[in-house]
């Protein structure tokens, strides 16, 4: 069955694409269109209660782009949980992260892309 999110988390995903920080923005440039490897992703997508910043599902792989604000963030661990869980592999890059080192970043998205059956 699909998962229809509840109308809020909609309009807030929704908003979200539409005021991305540059470190989504930047990565986003490099990973829409399956440019990377012809993996399909989509971003600031509301799956359950929570608004994910990019996710491939073929993969199930989730990566966010955070700021210092999830520096050692509780809930955070509680969300990472839930999607473990549920079969996803998560990744977490700080803003500048991506920003300095895209290219880096790019390199683990795929090596976890390459090895998701591990």
């Amino acid at each position: 069955m699909r998962h229809i999110p509840p109308p809020v988390n909609r309009s807030r995903a929704k908003a979200m694409r539409k005021d991305s920080t540059p470190a989504e923005n930047m990565l986003w440039q490099v990973i829409r269109d399956r440019k990377l490897e012809g993996f399909k992703f989509r971003r600031q997508v509301p799956l359950g209660r929570y608004i994910l910043d990019f996710v491939c599902f073929e993969a199930k792989i989730i990566v966010e782009v955070d700021g210092s604000q999830h520096a050692e963030n509780a809930a955070d661990t509680v969300r990472d949980d839930h999607f473990k869980v549920e079969g996803f592999r998560i990744l977490r890059f700080w803003n500048d992260e991506v920003e300095n080192s895209l290219d880096s970043v790019c390199a683990s998205i795929l090596m976890q892309l390459r090895n998701r059956g591990e």
